[in-house]
This record gives C-alpha cells, structure tokens and sequence, in this order.
C-alpha cells in the first residue's frame, strides 16, 4: 500500500481546503498521512480516513533557525513515516518541507504553491527580491529529480521560472468545490443591494478597498451596504487590526461579522461577492464558493481572480487599486438586478463546469499514480 503524506501549516487550513485532496489517496487505497500544527480540527480530517501528526511550528515566525529545528523535527517523521509521496501545501511547507525531504531522502514530492500572499501582493523592490530569493531556494536548493509542481492559476509558474508545457506542472483549479454544499439559489430581493467579503482578513484581500468603495457609492445616495465575514489572523503580520475593524463598522452600511461556518447561508442573504485582493492569490476558494452559489463577484485583475471571473460575464475583474472604478460598479449593479442574476447564473454554470472538487480529484489522482509509477 503506497503511502502519501501532506505537509501543511495548520490543522484547521487542510480541512478546509484540501480535504478532497485526501479523500483522492483514500479511494485509492493509499495510506493518508496528514502532518500539520493541531488544534481543533483533526477529527476532520480523521473523518476522511487520513491519519493526524503533529507538529508544533510558528506560522508567524521567520527566524531561520526556528525554521531550520522544525526541518529537522519533519525530517524524523519523514524517516519514520518512509512515504511514498510527500505533497507539501503553501510556500511554507514547500520551504521546511523540501528541506526535511532532503534530510530523510524522500524521492517524490508535491510542491504545490497556492499563492504568495502579501510576499506576491508587492510590487516594490523589496517584493521583487523576495521573490527571486524564493525561485533561487526552491529551484536551486530543494529541487529534486521527483519534485513535481501544482499551481492553482496560470500566472504562478512563471515566478519560479516554469513553463506551463513543463512535465513537472500540473495546473489545478483550487481545492474544488463540492455544489451540493454550495447550491445555487435566487438573489435575495429587496431594495438595499447587500455585499458581503468573506475571507481572511488580510491587507492583501483588499478588505480596505471593499469598505471605501461601498462609503463612495452610499456617499452618492446608492442604497448599498457590506458585511464583512472572516475572524482577526494573530498568526499573520499583515492582518487587519481590532480597532482599525471597529472604525470601519461604527457607521452605518458596513458590518463585521466574525468568521462564519455556513457560507453558503451567507450568500443565501447576499446578492454580489466583493474581494479586491492586491494580488498574492492562488485561485480564491471564496470566489469559488460565491459563484457556486450563484454570486457574480466583483475581483481584481490579478492571478488567480482573474482566472476564475471572466469580466462582463461573471462579475467585473478591475485594476487593483481602482476603488472608484468599484464604486461605480456597485451603484449599477444595484438598478440593473436582472444583470446581477444573469451574471451569478453564469458563475454557478462555470464552477460546476470544471471546478468541482470532482473535476479536482481527477486531475490530482492522476497525478500521484504517474509519479508514483515513475
């Protein structure tokens, strides 16, 4: 029996993102190990038929050689688990992961890079560095002959220098979605046009940008009003802070609402989805969820976004940036609602088209038995 490990951050970020993932090794008659820091969401991920190890690490700290100690400590489950494939999910585990996989001579790996976050979301000098420094690391130091890359857009090959015509890429279209979680339904009704942004609450969503076009377009009499969905990240430097969320939603037309288990409630109640990420995206799994339930979102031109909402037809894709060009896109859409349904009807169709975890599941099992039987 083949035996597939996943290496990934948080216990509670594999289950929901990725359980497809491991539900692919189980069909298969593989042995599932899952390695992450545990918290509450193990049973989860158990429920699928996968096996929990823990491993304590400090997603916030970048200090190498805290990075380095939890290397070694995945590099002694690594010799004592002996897997047949190690898939390492988000830049870093691919960091900590490649290099435990050097140390315990693991001969097949998945490293795939579901976005850069903020670290792809800059567009300074000091953005650009970065990511060379990272193709130099991952190509150039934990790069092997059984290293296998998985991108979830297009654009991201390219930053570690990869064609797409590459043996060694495999593009995906996210973790999937299941549509009979997320069904799609009618938009709600009613003269306010709702917006809702559910996601992590990061500077690189754009969640800044989401509050001051709804101000712009309420500010020329457009009844709209927003809700923000996604819990404060401790973990994550570029989080939105407390008080700067408790600014934003001390006037009227813009609430937060914690984090939310019901998502697809959620859009039961909303008519458009909003998320103008600064860029740093694999493919959004709330842009997924929203267009399964049959929301046109409103996105920006960046990897990832781009790929999944085709502008004018699923929603509308703007410059980063253009938070007037939002506001004008809010104000028409909340008098032309005939639009704004014709719009989330094309969303639903392209999700259950090609992103399905199904669809996911496919792509990826083929995968592990190539690289398996290589």
């Amino acid at each position: 029996m083949p035996k597939l490990l996943f290496v990934v951050t948080e216990d509670w970020f594999f289950a929901s993102h990725f359980l497809p993932m491991a539900r692919v090794g189980v069909e298969m008659g593989w042995e599932v190990v899952v390695v992450a820091r545990v918290r509450e969401h193990a049973g989860a991920i158990e429920a699928v038929g996968a096996r929990v190890v823990p491993l304590e690490a400090e997603r916030r700290s970048v200090n190498p050689l805290q990075a380095l100690a939890t290397a070694r400590k995945l590099a002694a489950i690594l010799k004592r688990e002996r897997p047949d494939l190690v898939h390492c999910i988000s830049l870093k585990p691919i960091l900590v992961g490649g290099l435990a996989g050097r140390m315990a001579g693991i001969r097949a790996q998945v490293f795939a890079l579901t976005g850069l976050g903020f670290l792809g979301a800059r567009q300074d000098g000091a953005g650009r560095l970065a990511r060379r420094v990272l193709r130099l690391a991952v190509r150039g130091v934990l790069e092997t002959k059984g290293t296998h890359y998985l991108f979830e857009n297009r654009d991201d090959p390219r930053l570690l220098g990869l064609s797409l015509d590459d043996r060694r890429v495999t593009i995906v279209n996210g973790a999937g979605i299941d549509p009979d979680r997320y069904p799609a339904t009618s938009l709600p009704g009613g003269a306010t046009l709702k917006l809702a942004l559910v996601a992590r609450l990061l500077w690189s969503k754009g969640v800044d940008m989401a509050v001051e076009a709804v101000r712009l377009a309420r500010a020329r009499g457009c009844d709209v009003a927003l809700d923000l969905y996604g819990a404060p990240d401790p973990s994550n430097p570029k989080a939105v802070p407390l008080e700067t969320l408790r600014e934003w939603t001390a006037g009227d037309g813009v609430r937060w609402l914690g984090a939310t288990r019901d998502v697809a409630s959620v859009w039961r109640e909303h008519d458009l989805a909003i998320l103008p990420s600064r860029g740093g995206e694999g493919l959004p799994r709330t842009l997924l969820e929203s267009s399964a339930c049959g929301r046109a979102a409103l996105t920006t031109d960046v990897p990832g976004c781009r790929d999944l909402v085709r502008d004018g037809v699923d929603g509308y894709v703007l410059p980063v940036g253009d938070t007037e060009g939002f506001a004008r896109r809010i104000e028409a859409l909340a008098s032309d609602r005939a639009l704004l349904q014709s719009m989330g009807n094309s969303a639903a169709a392209r999700v259950r088209g090609s992103y399905t975890e199904r669809h996911v599941m496919e792509t990826i099992a083929a995968l592990y038995r190539r690289l398996v039987a290589s």
